[in-house]
């Protein structure tokens, strides 16, 4: 199995998500954002604020590409990888890529935005869902949505991926 990747909005659920299934299929975990805040020293909001959205988006970019040397991981990526097209050829050439479909509304309901840079303005998560969405369904070869249970969601990531093991094991 190659790696799976989780992308969606900020606080859609992949990173619980992500952890619940790697649990289920004893899958190493991986959450970029924080991937990333480790190797870097700093938090993504002090990036944002000290270095910038461009800083981090190069950091983001080239911390894939280092994670997806990796085989059967799950990888929580950042809401934003999708806005560079070397990020999706990179996880479609290295896994498979779910897109976690929650409507922003909620997203306002079920999470905190903070610690989310581009967010700190509930409003701005409205336009964000409008400029990604596209991006998001191209990007993907599976969607799932999130409508706040995460159980039925864990459930429909968990049977995608048994539809894939059995898919290759017959391969």
């Amino acid at each position: 199995m190659n790696n799976i990747y989780l992308i969606g909005m900020p606080g859609c659920g992949k990173t619980t998500l992500g952890k619940e299934v790697s649990k289920e299929f004893k899958l190493c975990f991986i959450d970029l954002d924080l991937y990333l805040a480790e190797k870097e020293n700093c938090s993504i909001e002090e990036i944002f604020s000290k270095k910038g959205e461009e800083y981090f988006r190069k950091r983001e970019t080239y911390y894939l590409n280092e994670v997806s040397k990796n085989k059967k991981f799950i990888v929580s990526t950042g809401g934003g990888i999708v806005l560079f097209d070397e990020n999706i050829k990179t996880m479609k050439d290295t896994g498979f890529v779910i897109f976690i479909d929650t409507p922003p509304d909620i997203i306002l309901n079920n999470s905190t935005l903070s610690g989310r840079p581009l967010l700190k303005d509930k409003n701005k998560i409205f336009a964000l869902y409008e400029e990604r969405y596209e991006k998001y369904k191209k990007a993907s070869d599976f969607i799932v949505e999130n409508l706040s249970d995460i159980k039925t969601a864990k459930d429909k990531i968990c049977n995608i991926l048994k539809l894939k093991i059995i898919k290759n094991a017959k391969n």
